[in-house]
C-alpha cells in the first residue's frame, strides 16, 4: 500500500511525494485533479477550459523550457503518449482532426495543448461542446464552461478508458 501523500513511479516502484516532480505548468492546469494519465516523463491532463470536448494538456515533467532540452527518453515516451491520446479520443469521441499546439508563451515548461476537432458539436452527458473554430484554427478563447463536477466526470471517463500497459 502506498502511503497518503506519496505515489509510486511506474518504473521501479520508488515512492515520491505526490507532486515532487510536477512543474508549475502542470500544477496550473489542475494537477492532480485533472490527471488523466501519468507516464514516467509526461502527464496527460484534462484541459480545464474545454475548447472542444476532450481537450487535453500533454505536459513534460522534465525541467525543460525548450523542446530541444528534452531527454531522448522523453522524446521516445512522447510517441507512446501521443499514440494513447489519439487511440482513446478517436475510439471514444470520434474527432475529425486533432491539433497539437505548443505555445509556451505564458506557461514556459514544455507542453502541448491537444485539441480534438469536430465538424458538429460533441456531447457529454447533457452538455453540448461546439468547436467554434472549425474548420479553421482552434478558437482557444471560445470554450464551454464546465463545473468542477463535469470536469471530474470527463477526467474519470477518459481515465477509465486509457490503455493499460
Amino acid at each position: 500500500m502506498v502511503p497518503r501523500g506519496y505515489r509510486s513511479l511506474a518504473s521501479g516502484g520508488l515512492l515520491i511525494p505526490v507532486d515532487a516532480d510536477m512543474n508549475d505548468t502542470i500544477r496550473k492546469f489542475g494537477y492532480p485533479e485533472t490527471l488523466v494519465h501519468e507516464y514516467d516523463r509526461w502527464v496527460v491532463l484534462l484541459r480545464p477550459q474545454q475548447v472542444t470536448l476532450g481537450a487535453l494538456v500533454l505536459a513534460c515533467k522534465e525541467p525543460a523550457r525548450q523542446f530541444h532540452e528534452l531527454s531522448a527518453e522523453a522524446f521516445a515516451e512522447l510517441r507512446v503518449a501521443v499514440g494513447d491520446i489519439e487511440e482513446v479520443l478517436a475510439d471514444q469521441l470520434a474527432y475529425r482532426k486533432i491539433n497539437y499546439l505548443m505555445l509556451m508563451m505564458v506557461d514556459p515548461d514544455v507542453h502541448f495543448h491537444v485539441v480534438p476537432r469536430y465538424d458538429q458539436p460533441a456531447r457529454f452527458q447533457d452538455m453540448e461542446f461546439p468547436d467554434h473554430g472549425w474548420p479553421g484554427p482552434p478558437a482557444l478563447g471560445d470554450f464551454t464552461e464546465v463545473t468542477a463536477e463535469t470536469r471530474a466526470a470527463i477526467t474519470g471517463w477518459l481515465k477509465a478508458r486509457w490503455p493499460r500497459r
